[in-house]
């Protein structure tokens, strides 16, 4: 019980003092906006570098961790445009419940594999962000697109995957693992800058939520937290036994599964024109939805 409780107490108490710092230090927007720009460009891409570069690629069951975490994103965002339509929703709201069931927290996913499993939880959680960062954004992009007013463009499709510095640190990494590893000096700094990421980036979080934000669409929001929290990692761990994935990467595979929906959906939903309102209200009540359906999970798959 001692690693994930630890895990979990750490995780949310950095959350929870993020939305302090939010309300009683920090005031300023333009600061947590600045940290999360920090965040998203520089500390986790270098987290990203150095957990995948330090891989050993061929050990690695790719083939079923790949067909574990594709499909049950796949699954997960038909249900959840399934979802939009039986609601009733229109299409920035469609967008808003496809975000709220296929993203994830990246930095609350590998704050939790890192505690639990040690640096190979992290590792495994950089090859899973390579293989979801680009097929969430693939497919959010094309919906957007195309119940928009402009046809999709597969030019602006492929432009924001090339710049978009996850998916740069994936491909990274990767270049680094098939050479044997971050040379001694780069190592070092990589190591020293993913060591902020965690903390800063789940203080972020913290600041992100928005309490007041609750009310809007109660039932949405419950049904879309019930298909992130609960049947997708549901998925994923039938996807992962069918397929025969080992067990520390069939956790990793889960345990990212069922993270709430990242923050950065908010920012996403604003300026592509999707609901934004409903957007920050899932962040909020999947986070703290996240504080029980989480350490569940942990159980679940410790057995």
């Amino acid at each position: 019980m001692g690693p994930w409780l630890d895990a979990f107490v750490a995780t949310f108490g950095i959350i929870g003092l993020g939305a302090v710092l939010r309300r009683r230090l920090l005031t300023e927007a333009s600061v947590w906006a600045g940290m999360e720009k920090l965040v998203f460009s520089v500390l986790l891409p270098a987290l990203l570098v150095s957990s995948i570069g330090s891989v050993n690629l061929a050990a690695l069951p790719l083939g079923a961790l790949a067909g574990t975490i594709w499909g049950s994103l796949a699954i997960g965002a038909v249900l959840s445009l399934v979802l939009a339509r039986a609601l009733g929703h229109g299409h920035a709201t469609a967008t808003s419940v496809l975000q709220g069931g296929i993203r994830y927290n990246n930095l609350l996913a590998f704050a939790v594999a890192g505690a639990i499993h040690g640096p190979a939880g992290i590792a495994v959680g950089g090859i899973a962000t390579g293989l979801i960062v680009p097929f969430v954004q693939v497919v959010i992009t094309i919906v957007f697109a195309v119940g928009g007013s402009a046809r999709p463009s597969p030019r602006r499709v492929a432009r924001q995957l090339v710049t978009n510095p996850l998916l740069q640190a994936c491909a990274a990494g990767m270049v680094l693992a098939l050479l044997g590893g971050p040379p001694p000096g780069l190592s070092g700094l990589l190591r020293g800058l993913a060591q902020g990421s965690l903390a800063v980036g789940l203080l972020c979080v913290g600041a992100a939520l928005t309490p007041g934000a609750l009310q809007a669409q109660p039932v949405t929001q419950l049904l879309t937290g019930v298909l992130k929290l609960l049947l997708m990692p549901l998925i994923a761990l039938g996807l992962a036994a069918s397929l025969g994935l080992e067990a520390l990467a069939l956790t990793v595979a889960v345990l990212f599964m069922a993270q709430p929906t990242a923050t950065t959906s908010y920012v996403q939903a604003r300026g592509m024109g999707g609901d934004a309102p409903l957007m920050a209200a899932m962040i909020t009540t999947q986070h703290l939805a996240a504080m029980v359906t989480l350490p569940l999970w942990v159980l679940l798959l410790a057995r």
